[in-house]
């Protein structure tokens, strides 16, 4: 019998969930969006966040790669422990997450998704930007987030709402982005705030006080080059964080599967 996988093998999301380039990305695009949302606070309460706040992020997005990749029933078995892990912290807190936090990860998961592709590779039709949804609307589902909208277009809506209603600059934020700069030190930090200025929708870039061009424009057609050339592992060495290498070079080996 054929075995069913969470993702069709020939799915944009493959290709976009198999590079650790992309999805170091999508990692920096949701470091800036975790550190304003509203529902910060529940990711400050196991103390977890600010003690390995790269390594939280990193919990995350590997949880949606390896969602990804994997057999259908893996995946929600995946989605599944999400579940239980989440119920945990609200009966230890002794209140729910709120649904739109649930909805504004998932969210920020399809918008880098695009966004990280369309920086380092090229434009996605709208035909492949549905397909991204569509996968992560399956997500949604297996979580029971309630309210999701059912296509690509409806998102789209709904993300410029949320992007206006559940995202402020706190103390959390003002921590976070310190955490950030004391795990990677100086030159990595300005790094990831690159990508983020590179990544960030507008309102983002907004509440963060960024510019509005990044300098990672005119550096991206060099690294394209270096990768012809397979010489793009020196410039990740120089800038990947030696305590993730192994982590980032993990994410790469996915999509030979």
């Amino acid at each position: 019998m054929e075995t069913t996988y969470f993702t069709k093998k020939d799915s944009i999301v493959r290709q976009i969930w198999g590079k650790a380039d992309t999805i170091l990305f999508i990692f920096a695009g949701a470091a800036a969006e975790f550190a304003l949302n509203k529902a910060v606070d529940w990711l400050y309460y196991t103390g977890r966040l600010p003690k390995d706040p790269l390594g939280r992020l990193f919990s995350t997005v590997n949880y949606a790669k390896v969602i990804v990749f994997a057999e259908e029933k893996t995946a929600f078995q995946a989605i599944d422990q999400m579940n239980k892990i989440h119920a945990k912290i609200e009966e230890n807190r002794g209140f729910k997450i709120p649904d739109w936090a649930y909805r504004d990860v998932l969210f920020m998961l399809i918008d880098y998704s695009i966004r990280a592709f369309e920086a380092l590779e090229r434009k996605l039709t709208l035909h492949e930007k549905e397909e991204v949804f569509q996968v992560f609307l399956k997500v949604g589902k297996g979580m029971k987030i309630a309210d999701l909208p059912t296509n690509f277009k409806d998102w789209e809506i709904q993300r410029r709402s949320q992007l206006q209603d559940n995202f402020e600059y706190s103390d959390f934020t003002k921590d976070l982005f310190l955490q950030y700069k004391k795990h990677l030190g100086i030159i990595r930090y300005r790094l990831l705030l690159e990508a983020q200025i590179l990544m960030a929708p507008k309102r983002i870039k907004e509440l963060l006080n960024f510019r509005n061009q990044s300098i990672l424009i005119a550096i991206i057609p060099f690294y394209r080059l270096s990768r012809i050339f397979k010489i793009d592992y020196i410039l990740k060495e120089l800038i990947l964080p030696k305590d993730y290498k192994s982590d980032i070079k993990a994410l790469d080996h996915s999509a030979a599967h």
